[in-house]
């Protein structure tokens, strides 16, 4: 398979998935949400971008989705709304480009003969953990109208191999972190807070758990699964098989940047009493025994990688670390 598409790639994960692509010798459609500015977001940034067929538009609409899969090998499906308190405020907009969307690539797929798709899943379809560490066979819990969408997402895909036998595997990444990650998640919040000189930063509730996975680690998984044929018709986890709290990644990225700063609790960061999501342990066994994937980035390395990229200006003031992102 030579030549790949990959929705939302102008997004973290996306952009730096293309890149990891291009230097693995694929080529490379990149569909980039449509926007008047023409801007392509994070694709702007990568060095590879003269080296990507960049198509601008939205897999809301079925036409598009049935033009961009024509002449395609395989397709990383990661384009979604993935903002959990925007999905409080907005839940239709979540079916629509998530469930929707989904379909709309499932069905241009089959039509066009794509022979893999990698659907993008979430570990919030889990919700709190019943049991630890995670597996595949946790029930799924829609503790949120993003969760509720990504399940429908992921059924809708499998729907698709069940009754079409459309190739498709389902990526279930746990929390991925990095160079590029929005601020509102909780690291690039921490970060640019720190950066902008406040004595105070201010987070939700810091008592939950995380298994954080560093973006090249994230990547490494996608493109094993792409190689993976024994994993059509799966959903597989994506994870370091490691929990550690807000509170205590927030205490270690005080330790690498030197800094002393406190944290408040900001009451508009909290989530609803029934849909926070206080526990998430991946267990990888499953992605490992199929193709020998292993995460090779600490978190203490991580974390490190990602407080550098943030300390070059060029890349501070990308982020507006006084507002809150909802």
């Amino acid at each position: 398979m030579k030549k790949i598409l990959v929705t939302g790639a102008n997004g973290f994960i996306g952009s730096h998935l293309c890149e990891m692509l291009i230097a693995s010798g694929y080529e490379v459609r990149a569909l980039n949400e449509y926007n008047s500015f023409n801007s392509w977001g994070w694709l702007e940034d990568v060095a590879c971008k003269d080296d990507l067929e960049i198509i601008s538009g939205d897999i809301r609409d079925p036409f598009l989705c049935k033009e961009i899969t024509t002449d395609i090998d395989a397709v990383f499906h990661l384009a979604a709304l993935i903002a959990i308190p925007y999905s409080y405020r907005a839940p239709q907009s979540y079916i629509e480009t998530n469930v929707n969307g989904t379909l709309n690539i499932c069905q241009a797929a089959l039509e066009n003969g794509v022979k893999k798709i990698i659907h993008t899943s979430t570990s919030e379809v889990y919700g709190t953990a019943q049991y630890v560490p995670i597996d595949e066979k946790h029930p799924l819990q829609p503790q949120s109208p993003y969760s509720a969408s990504k399940i429908g997402a992921d059924m809708v895909a499998l729907s698709y191999y069940n009754s079409f036998k459309l190739p498709v595997v389902v990526a279930r990444p746990f929390n991925t972190y990095g160079p590029r990650q929005s601020a509102r998640a909780v690291i690039p919040t921490i970060i640019t807070q720190i950066m902008n000189g406040a004595k105070e930063i201010q987070l939700g509730d810091v008592r939950p758990t995380r298994d954080f996975n560093y973006i090249s680690d994230t990547c490494r998984g996608f493109m094993a699964l792409l190689e993976c044929d024994a994993a059509i018709g799966e959903a597989i986890n994506i994870g370091s098989n490691y929990e550690i709290s807000i509170y205590d990644t927030l205490c270690l990225i005080k330790e690498i940047m030197n800094s002393n700063v406190e944290f408040l609790t900001d009451e508009k960061r909290i989530r609803p009493e029934n849909s926070e999501v206080f526990r998430l342990w991946c267990d990888n066994t499953k992605i490992n025994t199929l193709t020998g994937f292993k995460p090779t980035i600490t978190i203490r390395e991580g974390l490190a990688l990602t407080v550098e990229w943030f300390t070059q200006r060029e890349n501070l003031i990308k982020y507006k670390a006084n507002l809150y992102n909802v």
